[in-house]
């Protein structure tokens, strides 16, 4: 196929990328032919799935609200993609015009697109790094320059860790972010989960994702309670992300649905 002009030459078109086929369940343009092959295929497995994104999207944007309201300045979002409408940094800055974020993201697309959005914002930046490695991220001197690691800072890892399979210990990832963190630092999760679903439907959705980049480990609350280690969580804990303070009771109605589970916790001390 023909390479768009924003799209990297060491990029193969050809092989999905999860953080292309999310661009495209929101609506998005910057993804490829494989992308929309793939996340179509995904749709006739699990229909929700554009909901699934929406609703994700929806409980980044009530988060950084709730971190802004307290007191938060200070942002890490690893594993950002690419930041259409409503990302973290028009979040938080539209309510705390002070507010610094980084994005980090491994697709370089992902980062090549958010260099461009971001050209001009001098509270935002992006670096390419691969969540895999927090050591390289929190010693990256882009990060260490924007963001002052003595002061509390609010980790968001969205949509991401049904992409790190369970043999590349991300609880010892998050471990080592968290250990990272002054008092008052925030971490906040969310992950596709298969609970209530069908064998049927986790088994198209783990085919159409073993042709990308990053083949499914989906988990239940339970598992994804336990990454919040050292962290309080804050009311109402682990729950489908539209369940997390929704805007009006409406909004939390069939929550299931989305299949992300989702939450924020507080580091103490």
């Amino acid at each position: 196929m023909q390479r768009p002009d924003w799209a990297p030459e060491t990029i193969d078109v050809e092989r999905p990328s999860v953080a292309r086929m999310y661009d495209y369940y929101l609506g998005g343009s910057h993804n490829f032919a494989a992308d929309r092959a793939a996340a179509q295929a995904m749709m006739a497995a699990v229909p929700e799935a554009p909901l699934m994104a929406q609703a994700n999207r929806a409980f980044l944007r009530r988060a950084v609200q709730f971190l802004t309201g307290a007191g938060v300045r200070q942002f890490l979002d690893i594993g950002s993609g690419i930041p259409t409408v409503g990302n973290v940094h028009e979040i938080a800055q539209r309510h705390a015009p002070d507010s610094r974020v980084v994005y980090v993201d491994v697709d370089p697309v992902a980062v090549a697109h958010s260099r461009e959005i971001l050209a001009g914002n001098d509270g935002a930046t992006v670096v390419q790094e691969d969540f895999r490695h927090p050591d390289r991220i929190l010693a990256h001197p882009d990060v260490r320059a924007a963001l002052d690691l003595t002061r509390p800072v609010a980790v968001l890892i969205v949509a991401v860790l049904h992409f790190v399979p369970d043999d590349d210990r991300p609880a010892e990832l998050l471990r080592a972010l968290r250990d990272a963190l002054p008092a008052g630092s925030y971490l906040v999760l969310s992950q596709a989960s298969d609970d209530g679903r069908s064998d049927a439907e986790r088994a198209e959705a783990q085919r159409v994702y073993q042709r990308t980049d990053s083949p499914l480990s989906v988990r239940s609350r339970a598992q994804l309670t336990t990454f919040f280690d050292g962290f309080e969580l804050v009311e109402p804990g682990v729950v489908w992300v539209p369940q997390w303070r929704p805007e009006t009771p409406e909004s939390a109605e069939n929550a299931e649905r989305a299949v992300f589970l989702g939450g924020v916790g507080r580091l103490g001390g």
